[in-house]
This record gives structure tokens, sequence and C-alpha cells, in this order.
């Protein structure tokens, strides 16, 4: 499984706990994320995860900022992407359960890094449960 990461100066140092156990469990990792703590734009980071996980190219993607509401509706421009703001893992399992989200957003300001590696964790490990969840998904793109 490839899953790709994208992180602004907020997310910096929750992005490469993240990265160290993905690769513990033995997943691929595109980062796109900022190394630094120096300000950037989260958009420039997070358009790229987005494209991965739309396109096909990454099966999932983690993205981290401040809030996690930037980065989220960043994501949520393109077409395919269901990113969930995520704040503990009850909402983290009910986002991969009902919503089939693609993309875990975290703000790295209001969680601990204990709690952001546990929601990765239930992301990863949590199945979409279809049925009567995949009618109202598949309503999520449509504009009328």
């Amino acid at each position: 499984m490839k899953i790709a990461v994208g992180n602004d100066h907020a997310g910096t140092e929750y992005k490469f706990a993240i990265v160290e156990l993905l690769k513990s469990m033995d997943l691929e990792v595109v980062n796109y994320g900022t190394d630094s703590s120096e300000s950037v734009d989260y958009a420039d980071y997070i358009h790229p995860v987005a494209s991965d996980v739309e396109n096909g190219n990454a099966n999932l993607g983690i993205i981290i900022c401040g809030s996690g509401n930037g980065a989220s509706m960043t994501a949520n421009k393109h077409q395919k992407i269901r990113a969930a703001l995520c704040w503990n893992t009850e909402i983290v399992k009910l986002a991969k359960e009902h919503n089939n989200a693609n993309i875990l957003s975290l703000p790295a300001r209001f969680i601990s890094l204990p709690q952001a590696l546990d929601m990765v964790k239930t992301f990863l490990n949590t199945p979409f449960e279809g049925g009567r969840h995949e009618k109202r998904i598949e309503k999520i793109p449509t504009c009328s």
C-alpha cells in the first residue's frame, strides 16, 4: 500500500513520526510535506497528496496543518477526494466506515502526537462498511 503524506510547517514534527510509523508497517510513503518549521503555504503541499490519491498513484493520503481545516478544504477541491478532518479515533473510524474517507486531515495544534499516531492506525485499519453508505458517498461529488 502506498500512502501520500503532506504537511505545512505546523505539521512537520507529526509528519516525521507518522512517516516512521508507516514505514514500520512496511507501507510505501511519498512525502510531499515540508521538512522545516519555516512558514509555508499548506496548499502547495496538500494538492500533490490529493492528486496522487485522486489519480490512483497512492491508496490513501494523510495531511497535516495547524487546524487541519485548510488542508482538508484544499484536498476536498479534488473531485474524487473525501478528506476527513478528525480530532479523535472515533471520528476517524466513522469517517472510514461511513464516508470511505481516502485522506485523513490532522489538526497538529489540537491533538497530541500519540493521539495522531493512534488516529493514523485507526484510519489504516478501519474498512468501509459499504451498504447504505455507498449510495450516500456516490452523491458527494454531484452538484445539482
